[in-house]
């Protein structure tokens, strides 16, 4: 087991499956800033609007040169349908088996109603065009996400 990615890290080696029939690599993270958005469940109220919110800024973000990721525990088959219905432009990854969960540290005890169980705590990671984690959101509220989300992408891009 990889220790979990921490600031300044680069990203370790991983393979896992994507909608539009792809499979995504560290590899594929390389050469333009990439967002990897951690949300517990499809088809949920909170992560409905996030993906609806990141759908919606996406021109902004490809202006900024950066690929968004959905990531949840979900099957491919019901990211494909959570996409489709939403008509969300930017790719989910399919992660059963928690590899990207564990190697970002977001599968974290949770409670609901009571009863407690470990899931996805909702979590967005930047990772720079050489593949470095360089910020991080984490126990994210979805109300204004996407805006810090995008003032940090700009302040970073007005620095360089």
């Amino acid at each position: 087991m990889t220790d979990p990615v921490r600031l300044g890290d680069r990203i370790p080696a991983f393979s896992l499956d994507a909608t539009n029939e792809q499979t995504l690599t560290e590899s594929d993270l390389l050469g333009h800033y990439t967002l990897l958005y951690f949300y517990p469940k499809d088809n949920t109220p909170g992560c409905t609007t996030e993906g609806q919110d990141f759908s919606a800024a996406y021109s902004e973000f490809q202006q900024l040169n950066v690929s968004i990721f959905g990531v949840s525990k979900d099957s491919l088959r019901k990211h494909e349908n959570f996409k489709a219905k939403f008509a969300f432009p930017f790719e989910l990854i399919s992660d059963p088996d928690e590899t990207l969960c564990r190697l970002f540290d977001v599968i974290k005890l949770k409670k609901n109603y009571g009863r407690e169980y470990l899931g996805i705590e909702r979590s967005t990671f930047l990772i720079d065009p050489n593949g470095k984690l360089i910020h991080e959101w984490r126990k994210v509220k979805v109300k204004d996400h996407v805006h810090d989300v995008l003032n940090t992408l700009k302040t970073l891009s007005a620095s360089k």
